[in-house]
């Protein structure tokens, strides 16, 4: 641990990408390299260490992110491999929330995919450095300068190429380095750590130097002095002064350092450890850690060793052997086995009864953890995803982890309501992107989540991890309501019962605050109209009929409710009071705005043999979609299209046997548009005979 290395070697990344980039082969490749395995399991025959779960193994795809570390060269890697379908996005959400750089893996063949899109725009909301590794160059139809490209173009990234490939599909070799203008040759498949360095062939010096050049060019425009000496003499600049340049640009955001090579085939992988090593920041080059204290104060925290202990928790996972385990992130100071630490999100104190180092699901049980660590706690019963842990005599609350609403519901049933109330209840402390409720009218349970393989995946679980079979009912689509008016709305609520009475009084305007804005509460009440004790119970009465919905019964997003008068009951009047006001008095209003019904779209990409297309096109068009564009690649078309999530159901089987299996698609959640008169009048109809 951290104990006996020093931190300025300690990586903390994340691998991510597109569902089928290579993610998972890339770290089994790199556990084997680093000496943390001694074999290097394949996902294709679900022997992969990392895909534990029997789902992961039966379907190849990632489905949790599991958590490992190895050493390279002297240095600590904590490693965390992400889900790349479009389902478990929250995987990568709370990932990349507590790492402190990643490596995006793109293939060669499909470029940027829509979950390669996704994962990029998460991980430049939290500022994550990034190296980009080009996979599968071994692939027909591989083509290193395309992707490289279609990084830069669509992703808006400042790459910086380090490397550039050695031919492609079946004839690809090995690499160039270009800092070192050098060739490595793979030469031998099955002896996976041997490899030959020569000189870079005549036939692509010159492309080498073409790319060198662009590499120095981009690596020395964020640094005066190195830009000067390259102004005076291109050829002046040494190596050391290059790396340096590159990982100071890399640190900051600024570049993006582009790496190649084929994982499965145990090409350009070493050289991709190197780089993380050389150019990805380690806890020690990461800003002073911002939270609040107790009473909401900006404070600070250098990441060190010799601050007070504060952590993040990021991921809950129920272990069959040792219970509820709680994976954190330690940001500043060190914690130790069996002591007591202050969970500041829910005020309580709980005992660190177990630390375990995981390496996807084996434990190993370590004393102590310091700064940059990652690993799980036993013991921690009232710490959930996003909380904060630290030190009860130096309190901090760390900023938490936003996670999107689910967009798809499904009815279950079971005749042990209780055994099913318990597996549920475990498996959304696992899952913040996994709700569940029960109807009032029908008492029929209903789980939501991100698609139909999420929910697929959950139902499975509960029939092997909870012995729980359960029936499904039809898929449901999380629809939203909203306004498009305004409206001032005035409501007394009184009610005698022939003790002490119950009276609030409120006027409120009910106005849209526009697309994703979500909810806005503005308290505009003059002085002694009403106590401001009372104000908060009126907002949670709003949040109440919110989530509730009015319309339609589907919970109310991106409105503004303003309290603008009202009176109150020296006697009478009471928080329950002011709360049922608050909350009738929205819904009247609510009404009279103009309420419309949204439904989920979803961004539809789908790669098709040309004869295809035709046909492809009006199966989109049948179902209310729009086409975007279609590109080509290769012997592939790729139809960029936008279709509602309630027309997708089944969408795979259909397209399977429109095309003998040849399409593939991806799918993603895009955001929420007004639903038609006709959706709307079937939604309204199909709730007044629920």
């Amino acid at each position: 641990m951290n104990n006996i290395t020093e931190l300025n070697k300690v990586r903390n990344i994340g691998i991510m990408a597109h569902i089928d980039a290579g993610k998972t082969t890339l770290t089994e490749r790199i556990l084997y390299y680093t000496g943390r395995s001694h074999r290097m399991g394949e996902v294709h025959n679900g022997e992969a260490l990392m895909d534990w779960m029997a789902q992961e193994q039966e379907r190849g795809i990632t489905i949790t992110s599991a958590s490992t570390h190895c050493h390279w060269k002297d240095h600590w890697i904590n490693i965390i491999d992400t889900p790349g379908h479009v389902d478990f996005t929250v995987e990568v959400e709370r990932s990349l929330r507590v790492l402190d750089g990643a490596i995006a893996v793109f293939c060669a063949v499909g470029g940027v995919e829509p979950q390669s899109e996704a994962v990029w725009h998460q991980s430049q909301k939290h500022n994550v450095p990034k190296l980009a590794f080009i996979n599968k160059m071994d692939r027909i139809g591989a083509d290193f300068f395309k992707v490289l490209e279609n990084i830069q173009k669509q992703l808006s990234a400042n790459t910086i190429p380090l490397q550039i490939p050695i031919g492609s599909e079946s004839e690809f070799k090995g690499i160039v380095d270009l800092i070192e203008m050098k060739a490595y040759y793979y030469t031998e498949e099955k002896d996976a750590k041997r490899y030959e360095v020569e000189s870079i062939p005549s036939d692509i010096l010159a492309l080498a130097e073409k790319y060198r050049k662009i590499m120095i060019e981009k690596s020395v425009e964020n640094d005066e002095v190195l830009l000067d000496k390259y102004f005076r003499d291109e050829y002046s600049l040494s190596s050391e002064e290059l790396l340096s340049s590159i990982r100071k640009a890399t640190v900051q955001n600024k570049i993006v350092p582009v790496l190649c090579g084929s994982a499965f085939k145990n090409k350009g992988v070493r050289k991709l450890l190197d780089a993380v090593t050389l150019f990805l920041p380690s806890p020690k080059d990461m800003p002073p850690l911002k939270g609040a204290d107790p009473d909401g104060n900006e404070v600070f925290r250098e990441n060190s060793d010799e601050e007070s202990f504060s952590a993040l928790a990021f991921k809950i996972q129920t272990d069959k052997h040792v219970g509820k385990l709680v994976y954190f992130r330690v940001y500043s100071g060190s914690v130790g086995a069996g002591s007591y630490i202050y969970n500041a999100t829910r005020k309580k104190r709980e005992r660190l009864s177990r630390i375990l180092q995981m390496h996807a699901n084996q434990r190993e049980n370590v004393d102590r953890l310091y700064t940059g660590d990652i690993a799980a706690a036993v013991g921690l019963a009232h710490t959930f995803t996003g909380d904060t842990l630290c030190d009860a005599e130096n309190p901090i609350i760390l900023e938490s982890i936003e996670f999107p609403s689910p967009v798809m519901s499904v009815s279950i049933k079971n005749d042990k309501p209780d055994a099913l109330t318990k597996s549920l209840v475990k498996l959304a402390e696992e899952d913040p992107s996994f709700m569940f409720k029960t109807e009032e009218e029908t008492k029929d349970v209903v789980i939501s989540g991100m698609g139909e393989l999420h929910l697929e995946i959950l139902i499975d679980r509960m029939k092997r991890e909870f012995g729980l079979a359960v029936e499904t009912g039809e898929p449901k689509v999380a629809y939203r309501e909203t306004i498009i008016g305004s409206f001032t709305e005035e409501y007394r609520y009184s009610k005698q019962t022939g003790g002490r009475g119950q009276y609030a009084h409120v006027k409120m305007k009910v106005s849209p605050t526009g697309p994703g804005h979500g909810f806005e509460f503005v308290n505009k009440i003059s002085e002694g109209r009403i106590p401001k004790e009372y104000i908060p119970a009126v907002e949670k009465g709003i949040i109440e009929a919110l989530q509730n919905g009015v319309f339609a019964g589907y919970p109310i997003v991106d409105v503004k409710a303003e309290l603008i008068d009202g009176s109150y009951h020296s006697v009478d009047s009471s928080d329950l009071a002011f709360k049922t006001a608050g909350r009738d008095c929205f819904k009247n209003a609510f009404k009279k705005c103009n309420p419309i019904l949204l439904e989920p779209l979803m961004f539809l990409e789908i790669n098709t043999p040309e004869e295809y297309v035709g046909s492809i096109l009006g199966l989109i068009g049948s179902k209310r979609g729009k086409i975007i564009g279609i590109d080509t690649q290769g012997s592939l078309n790729i139809i960029s299209s936008e279709a509602p999530l309630s027309e997708l159901f089944g969408f795979s089987t259909v397209l399977r046997n429109q095309t003998s299996g040849r399409a593939s698609y991806s799918m993603l959640f895009q955001n929420y548009s007004a639903a038609t008169e006709e959706v709307t009048e079937k939604v309204l109809k199909m709730k007044k005979s629920a």
